[in-house]
C-alpha cells in the first residue's frame, strides 16, 4: 500500500514538472513570434507585405507559401544568408534577389518563428540549432 502512495506522488510529480516544462516552451515560442513580428514590420513588410502576400510575379508570398512549409531549411537560409535565383512557390516562378539582412541567429529564429504562425500557415517552430546549422 505505502509502494503504490509512493509510486502515485511520484508520477503526480512526473506530470506536474512535464506539464510545467511545456507551458515554459509555448511561452518561449510565444515570445520568439511576438519578437518575430517586430522584426518583420521592421525588416521584411516592405516586399512581402503586411498581410505575407507578397507582391506576385516580384515578391513571394510567405502566407500559405509551400516552399517556405516544405522547405524549412532553404527558407532559414534566405533570411539568413540572402537569396538569389528563382524560386518556384505555389507553383508560380520568382526570380528576385533577396539581400542578406544581417541578422543575428535568433533574430532569424524569431522571424522563422512568426512567419510560421501568421496568416493560416500550419504553425511549427524553429529552433536555434536549426538556425546555426545553416551557414
Amino acid at each position: 500500500m505505502k509502494k503504490n502512495r509512493l509510486a502515485i506522488t511520484f508520477l503526480a510529480i512526473v506530470i506536474a514538472m512535464l506539464c510545467i516544462v511545456e507551458l515554459r516552451s509555448q511561452d518561449a515560442l510565444s515570445q520568439s513570434i511576438e519578437r518575430g513580428k517586430d522584426l518583420y514590420e521592421g525588416y521584411c513588410i516592405t516586399c512581402h507585405l503586411p498581410n505575407g502576400k507578397g507582391i506576385p510575379g516580384t515578391f513571394p508570398p510567405l502566407a500559405q507559401a509551400d516552399y517556405l512549409l516544405q522547405n524549412k531549411r532553404g527558407s532559414i537560409d534566405a533570411i539568413k544568408n540572402g537569396m538569389r535565383g528563382e524560386v518556384v512557390v505555389n507553383g508560380e516562378t520568382y526570380n528576385t534577389v533577396m539581400s542578406p539582412l544581417g541578422l543575428s541567429d535568433e533574430e532569424v529564429r524569431d522571424i522563422m518563428n512568426y512567419i510560421l504562425n501568421a496568416w493560416g500557415n500550419d504553425g511549427g517552430s524553429v529552433t536555434l540549432k536549426e538556425v546555426e546549422a545553416v551557414n
